[in-house]
């Protein structure tokens, strides 16, 4: 509602007016600026109908097992295979990108999820050094 309203005081300072259906609403006169804020309420309405049905049909899709999010480029296979790869020496972060065709910065996060992980098992704390 606030938006509708700015929209509708900008048209109103440049002098616009709404003809729908033969007739002129003037957003300036009384009149006019309740057909822009029954028109707003009614937007308003419906993007609220839309959140609520998107909600209900999340909630349903994850009862089912089907929301899971967005799925990884590459399968955990080729994750420890590019962290092999890394390991070794031979290849740079920008070679490693270009051989698995994804993004440098999938490579880092890859790379970063393995570290982490090798830390959960070694259980080693994160903020090695502090405190000592």
């Amino acid at each position: 509602m606030p938006d509708a309203r700015d929209i509708g005081d900008r048209l109103t300072g440049r002098g616009v007016k709404l003809s729908l259906g033969g007739s002129l609403y003037d957003p300036a006169d009384p009149m006019g600026k309740m057909f822009f804020n029954i028109l707003a309420t009614f937007a308003e309405f419906e993007v609220d109908l839309l959140r609520m049905r998107t909600r209900e049909g999340m909630a349903v899709a994850r009862a089912k097992g089907k929301l899971r999010g967005k799925q990884p480029k590459l399968s955990a296979r080729q994750q420890a295979h590019l962290v092999e790869q890394h390991r070794g020496g031979e290849y740079t972060i920008a070679d490693l990108a270009e051989i698995f065709s994804v993004s440098r910065a999938t490579v880092y996060r890859v790379l970063e999820r393995a570290q982490n992980a090798d830390q959960r098992e070694a259980g080693g704390d994160t903020c090695a050094g502090v405190g000592t």
